[in-house]
This record gives C-alpha cells, sequence and structure tokens, in this order.
C-alpha cells in the first residue's frame, strides 16, 4: 500500500463520529479501494519499468560483442553476464564484487613464436652488445644474434643472466620509456605488425561489454608488471594499477642526487600457475567471479575463481586457428594447454573456440 492509502485511512480515524455507521464504513471502503488501486498501479509501474529494463539489456546484449558469432561460447558469457547484473535475480551480484580477470599472453594478445615480452628483452640485449665484449663468447648471446630463438632458451640461466645485465640498475622511469619505444617500432617476426597490435578484437569487445555492466577488469599475468603497464590503459582501458603480474625487486635510493627506484636484476616473485591466486589475493583483494585465461599457467587462476561461493564462470581460449593466427594446445612449450582443456571438460567451463567463435581475430591495421 502506498503513501496515499495509508494517509487515507488516518484522515478517516480522524473524522467526528457524527456521520451514521452507514456512512462511515462507505467511506472506509472508499479509502480502501483507492488505497488498494494506487497500490496495484504501483505494481504495475514497476512490472512495466523492470520489463523495459529487460528488454533494454537484451537489446544491448543482441548488440554487444560483433566480433563473436553467435555461438554457445557467447551465449555463455551473455547469459552470464545478465544473470549476475539484474535487479531482482538470484544471481545478482553487487558492483563491487564483479571481478573479472583476464591473462595476457595468448588471452588478450598473441603469444607464437615467443612470448612477446621475451622479443624485447632478446633485442634489448642485443642493443647493449657493443658495451659487453666479454659476451661473444657466451652460447646464449651467439644464439640471439642468430636470431635462433630455440638456442637461446636451451640456454636459459646464460640468457636470464644477460637479461639481468642489461635491465637491472635501470630506473624504473627509464625502463618505462625504453618499453614505450620499443612497441612504437619493433614488429612481429612473421606477421609484420607491431605487437599492441596483435590484440584480440573480440576481447577488446568483451572487456568494454563487461566494464559497460559494471564489471572492474584486471589483468592477471606471468608476465611482469612493468612491461605491461605502459601501454595496458591505451591497448586495453585496463589501468595500470589493475595490473597484477611478476615483480623484479625494487628499490629506492639515490640517483643523480635525486631520489628514484631502480630495478634490481632478480625477480622477485612470479605470477604463473599457482602464483596467480597468490598476486590476486595480494593486489585486488576480492576473488573474481570470472576468469580468462588459455593455457596451464592460468588453472589455478581458474581454480581459484570457481572455488567462491555464488555465481561463477571459467573461459578459456583455445587456439585452434592456423590460418588467422596459430595452432597449437598440448604439444607447445609456450602456452601449453592440457590439464586446463582436461579440467575444462570435466567441469563444463566455457572453450572459446578462435576458428569457430571470432569472427575477426586482430583490429584493423594501423599506417
Amino acid at each position: 500500500m502506498d503513501g496515499n492509502g495509508k494517509a487515507a485511512l488516518g484522515w478517516m480515524k480522524g473524522r467526528t463520529t457524527r456521520r451514521s455507521g452507514a456512512l462511515a464504513a462507505a467511506a472506509i471502503a472508499a479509502s480502501l479501494l483507492g488505497a488498494l488501486g494506487g497500490c496495484a498501479s504501483g505494481t504495475d509501474a514497476t512490472s512495466a519499468s523492470e520489463s523495459q529494463a529487460i528488454q533494454a539489456t537484451a537489446r544491448a546484449s543482441a548488440t554487444a560483442l560483433p566480433s563473436w558469432r553467435d555461438s554457445k561460447s557467447r551465449q555463455d558469457i551473455v547469459n552470464f553476464v545478465e544473470r549476475v547484473t539484474r535487479q531482482g535475480s538470484p544471481d545478482f551480484v553487487p558492483p563491487a564484487e564483479r571481478i573479472a580477470v583476464f591473462d595476457n599472453d595468448g588471452t588478450l594478445w598473441s603469444e607464437h613464436p615467443l612470448y612477446f615480452q621475451y622479443f624485447f628483452l632478446l633485442d634489448q640485449v642485443k642493443a647493449a652488445a657493443p658495451q659487453h665484449p666479454e659476451w661473444k663468447n657466451d652460447p646464449a648471446f651467439k644464439a640471439i644474434m642468430a636470431n635462433d630463438i630455440a638456442g637461446a632458451a636451451k640456454e636459459e640461466k646464460r640468457l636470464l643472466s644477460l637479461i639481468a645485465q642489461v635491465s637491472g640498475g635501470m630506473t624504473v622511469d627509464a625502463y618505462d620509456k625504453t618499453i614505450r619505444n620499443w612497441l612504437d617500432t619493433a614488429r612481429h617476426p612473421t606477421l609484420n605488425r607491431r605487437f599492441t597490435d596483435l590484440v584480440y578484437q573480440p576481447q577488446l569487445e568483451l572487456m568494454n561489454y563487461l566494464r559497460a555492466n559494471g564489471f572492474k577488469t584486471f589483468i592477471v599475468s606471468g608476465g611482469t608488471l612493468e612491461f605491461m603497464r605502459p601501454w595496458s590503459e591505451r591497448v586495453y582501458g585496463i589501468p595500470p594499477e589493475q595490473v597484477v603480474g611478476s615483480t623484479y625487486g625494487i628499490t629506492y635510493t639515490m640517483r643523480d642526487g635525486q631520489m628514484t627506484l631502480v630495478r634490481g636484476p632478480k625477480i622477485e616473485f612470479i605470477n604463473d600457475g599457482p602464483g596467480k591466486p597468490v598476486g590476486i589475493y595480494r593486489h585486488i583483494g576480492r576473488r573474481p567471479i570470472l576468469a580468462v585465461g588459455n593455457s596451464d599457467g592460468d588453472l589455478q587462476m581458474l581454480q581459484y575463481t570457481m572455488a567462491g561461493a555464488g555465481p561463477r564462470m571459467a573461459v578459456l581460449v583455445h587456439h585452434d586457428d592456423a590460418q588467422r593466427e596459430f595452432a597449437y594446445d598440448r604439444k607447445t612449450s609456450i602456452g601449453t594447454l592440457d590439464k586446463a582443456l582436461d579440467e575444462a571438460g570435466k567441469k563444463g567451463w566455457t572453450v572459446i573456440s578462435m576458428k569457430q567463435d571470432w569472427s575477426q581475430i586482430y583490429p584493423a591495421a594501423r599506417p
């Protein structure tokens, strides 16, 4: 009953008793009928409003994700988002708890034939070679200069030592500038496009769709924070404070008469595999309700997400499109998808087929 009905009843109780009982009863009945009519009108208006909201959501969902084919994977995602964002839904999740996490390599941009950050690091070693003549007999260095990626990978310890010598001791600002400059000019060895052009258009649309529905999107990657933060907001719309990644040691020290942050030579925390739930806990502080990955390195992140209470969703990107990108899963050293694929089948997680579910892989090429 609305306020008008309650006021009418109060008014009737305050009336004098000079009226006859029949008239008083009739007046009370009329008042009650008016009040009940008001309740019905309010309910109808509320129902109409809810119906309009549902229709608006349906229209928005129908036009969202234009680079996604009308497949089960797309429908799974849209249905989940509608369930957790619709007021009155038994699965409604408050906006503050709508946390979505995305792996980066192989999930938001390509990762073959080598993780893109490694291309950056190898180029840094090459650029520093004139200052390090002692490297000339190093097997890892020889492989790098011969563009022998497989050979360099076999010399992992020597390779990491070279990388540490190049980047350790740099200020964080100088390192940030180096990354930005490299991304402006470097190109993928086989696709011949800037690395930041090799992001997945359907995933850009998905992140925008989630944010439009009150989600907060995070990157949770095995790559380092320093490498991703300079460009994550420009490319993905994810600000640097919402990037969770592996970290090198950082010290606050005096340099050229000013206090500054300086990178150390060793990795302090590896945000991959079982490290991802730890990184989420440390940096985000909330368990995600949606997690998207593409490899066994993301398995624990998806498990951690699905272990919480309430509605949740785990998604894997399956690289099965050799024509438009790369095809690989169980038998690869970069982005291995084996155990996670098995668990997805057992637990009913959503598996995106790049070949079947995405009508477009990359955005239009920039000049």
